[in-house]
């Protein structure tokens, strides 16, 4: 075990793809909290926190192997998902007056960057001081997407046992770009069943409302008077797929999950504008059942290449993507 400069950090072989290809697991502890990281897809395998009663419990739905994840690619569990998280409507893209027409993977859409997006390479993986930095380059054309793209994503612990995800990116050629990690929460613990009587706290007025295949529709509409409503903290239910606009806070939590059984408390930090909510109700038990996690993926919001009322999500040579998210851990 290296110990860096608070956070206990450790490597290790872990096990290898159908193809033969090697991954490797990094776990990271420090103030209660302890983290596995994959190279394969930058996956988060495993959170494990105290709760009330001081006992430490998974908290992050993931799978024991890597032939899970290989298995089971659909609910996207605990990965980091591009080169576009989210949606983009029709397959395509109009950018600097060029067309790029990009993998379909749902329907006439394209979700979480294509048939094999980031979720779906081994990353190279680097310690850091207090955690890992694992680096990827996209390729001009993959998936569609122009641009040959330089990734990375670095896990550390704060000194609280926070986990903090910093993204940093770079580009030959004008592409987009948006990227989230797709980790699902359970405090009651990733083996307890339904996630859902979680109390939800989001400091969001507005959503993007979507249509019937989940594309946003363009407008911005209130939660006032609806079930989107979490600006005071109330239990979650099902059927969520919801993309909602952030307020700012003054770097106070954007989000606030909590399991009144366990007491444990997440709360969210971000530089994105946006997050999308979701519910898991696809999940069809194989090994998890409906809703047995919240996904918060903090994110720009789907479709912005076809939405130019939306945040932005152009990046050029010369110019360097980063936003970082804070995932906290407390007990009440």
């Amino acid at each position: 075990m290296i110990v860096t400069t608070g956070t206990a950090v450790r490597s290790e072989d872990f096990s290898t793809l159908a193809d033969g290809t090697p991954v490797g697991r990094w776990t990271l502890e420090r103030g209660g909290t302890r983290v596995r990281v994959l190279t394969y897809g930058a996956v988060v395998q495993s959170v494990e926190v105290p709760g009330r009663d001081g006992g430490r419990a998974e908290v992050a739905l993931g799978m024991p192997d890597v032939k899970g994840y290989e298995t089971h690619t659909g609910p996207y569990f605990g990965a980091v998902v591009g080169r576009y998280a989210n949606r983009i409507a029709g397959g395509s893209f109009v950018l600097d007056g060029h067309t790029h027409r990009i993998t379909r993977n749902e329907g006439r859409n394209t979700l979480h960057g294509g048939e094999r997006g980031f979720d779906k390479r081994v990353w190279d993986a680097e310690e850091v001081p207090d955690g890992v930095r694992l680096t990827l380059v996209a390729q001009d054309g993959e998936e569609g997407f122009p641009g040959r793209l330089t990734v990375g994503v670095t896990y550390t612990l704060d000194a609280d046992g926070a986990l903090r995800i910093g993204y940093r990116a770079t580009t030959d050629a004008p592409t987009v770009l948006n990227l989230t990690n797709h980790t699902y929460w359970n405090l009651a613990g990733a083996d307890s069943g339904s996630a859902l009587g979680h109390e939800l706290r989001l400091a969001a007025g507005l959503i993007t409302p979507a249509d019937a295949e989940s594309v946003p529709t363009g407008e911005f509409a209130p939660v006032g008077g609806t079930r989107f409503d979490f600006r005071e903290a109330k239990p979650v239910g099902p059927h969520y797929d919801t993309n909602y606009v952030l307020e700012e806070t003054g770097g106070e939590p954007v989000a606030e999950l909590y399991d009144p059984g366990s007491g444990r408390l997440l709360t969210v930090r971000t530089t994105e504008p946006g997050l999308q909510l979701y519910t898991a109700d696809h999940l069809d038990g194989e090994p998890f059942g409906p809703c047995a996690g919240i996904a918060l993926e903090t994110q720009h919001f789907p479709d912005s290449p076809n939405r130019p009322e939306f945040p932005g999500t152009v990046l050029r040579p010369g110019e360097e993507f980063a936003s970082t998210t804070v995932y906290g851990f407390s007990v009440r």
